[in-house]
């Protein structure tokens, strides 16, 4: 009998931590307020994705404008150039290997402070 008190006990535990836990999240996961703009086109490589679009503006609540510009390297991969509100840069390079894999090299550039 004093087993299954001490389950009862440990799910009884379980199940309020479970409730807390998923209570922080959602007090975390309001919107912000502003309004936050998307903008996308095809770049000047004409490279489309399933949408049909690819180059990407995101002007955010605060005017911040982030944009993203993917190319076709030589190797008929797509490569990838983000540039933050800030000015802070991240380029992914990917690349084929001669056995079929593909290897990705990311660069981060932090944003430059005065």
């Amino acid at each position: 009998m004093q087993r299954k008190a001490t389950w009862l006990a440990v799910f009884a535990a379980l199940v309020l931590v479970s409730a807390s836990a998923s209570a922080d999240v959602e007090a975390k996961q309001k919107p912000k307020a502003g309004t936050t703009t998307v903008h996308r086109q095809r770049g000047a490589d004409g490279l489309v994705d399933s949408n049909g679009l690819v180059d990407k503006t995101v002007t955010g609540p605060k005017g911040g404008v982030t944009t993203v510009d993917r190319t076709r390297g030589a190797d008929g991969l797509v490569d990838k150039t983000v540039t933050g509100p800030k000015g802070g840069t991240t380029v992914v390079d990917r690349s084929r290997n001669a056995d079929g894999t593909i290897d990705r090299t990311v660069t981060r550039t932090p944003p430059q402070t005065n």
